[in-house]
């Protein structure tokens, strides 16, 4: 590593120990609270993660609890936190790890559901072990700026570049602070909006500073206009009850439950009259709004009485209001069948 590398990692190394995060709940030894934590952070912030990271503890304290639980209990669990394949790589790796022990490497990290090269290379440093880079979207972020990377972070010859140049930073010693350091540096000084360049320990080394061009860094590639998608729900309650319907595990929401949806009014109309007959009595209209990584949602809700509930299924069952704020529901749905059942 030549000198310019040197400083650019004891700068790193020397700030995280005075001004880093230190007090982290899965900044300890145990891999389980390690690996819960680089899954749950992918996609999401700590400030937004951490409730959740704190309530999936207290409901699986150790991977075997969480590799003996029901899907359909994990998914609740983590819902409202989204992406929520997320979700179904961890309880499927829980049942490998359950059998065989953790991994002791990263590349064995890679292996399991879920688990790419960078979150990979965190456990493995976090836990106590390996010698890797780490390239997740605050590391991106710093090395952007400070090298002056303006080539699009969304193209593959650009990631390409960027892991070659990670590897080359990486000090000799003290790999875990320089990580942690990285990834707070990211998270508190070099974020994305209003960079706090006067707080950087790599201000003067930062060429992206240098050239004035700091806070249009990291360029990505323009992203298309999000489409806008209308489906139509039907929200049909029995008393205290209404009735859900389990979604497929591919697509939006997977393996949650949620309102039965069409695509058109009138297919939902068509859906309702066939399971529940004469049994319905319409009642006012509802809707929403939500939206995706790629596309808006508008969602029209049809609300139903129903007199005379049919029977529940593996795939549709009555689900009691007093059961909707803990259940395994879409964040929009659950808000939505909140709001309605409240007094």
């Amino acid at each position: 590593m030549n000198t310019k590398n040197t400083a650019f990692a004891t700068a790193i190394i020397c700030w995280q120990k005075r001004y880093g995060r230190h007090n982290l709940p899965w900044q300890c030894d145990n891999p389980y609270h390690i690996w819960l934590s680089e899954i749950m952070l992918q996609q999401t912030q700590v400030t937004t993660m951490l409730p959740y990271y704190q309530r999936f503890l207290r409901r699986f304290p150790d991977v075997h609890r969480l590799a003996r639980a029901h899907t359909e209990s994990v998914m609740a669990v983590w819902s409202g936190l989204g992406y929520y394949a997320r979700a179904r790589h961890l309880h499927a790796t829980a049942k490998i790890i359950a059998c065989k022990g953790f991994p002791q490497n990263a590349a064995s990290w890679q292996t399991l559901p879920g688990v790419g090269k960078s979150t990979a290379a965190a456990i493995t440093i976090f836990a106590g072990g390996g010698h890797h880079a780490i390239l997740d979207g605050n590391v991106k972020r710093v090395l952007t700026r400070v090298f002056a990377i303006e080539q699009p972070t969304n193209k593959a010859a650009t990631i390409h570049t960027l892991w070659k140049l990670a590897d080359s930073l990486l000090p000799t010693h003290n790999i875990k602070p320089y990580t942690q350091g990285l990834m707070d540096l990211g998270a508190t000084v070099c974020v994305r909006v209003s960079p706090r360049c006067e707080a950087c320990p790599l201000s003067k080394q930062c060429l992206a500073r240098q050239r004035g061009i700091e806070r249009r860094l990291p360029h990505r590639s323009p992203r298309p206009i999000k489409s806008v998608r209308h489906i139509a729900m039907a929200l049909i309650y029995h008393h205290n009850k209404v009735w859900l319907q389990k979604r497929p595990h591919a697509g939006i929401w997977g393996g949650l439950w949620s309102l039965p949806e069409k695509e058109a009014t009138a297919d939902l109309r068509d859906y309702c009259c066939k399971k529940f007959g004469d049994t319905l009595t319409p009642r006012e209209e509802m809707a929403f709004t939500h939206t995706f990584t790629h596309y808006h949602l508008h969602a029209k809700v049809l609300c139903y009485a129903c007199y005379k509930p049919p029977t529940s299924s593996p795939t549709a069952k009555w689900m009691q209001k007093g059961a909707l704020a803990d259940a395994a529901l879409p964040a929009p749905i659950k808000k939505l069948l909140l709001a309605f059942f409240a007094p």
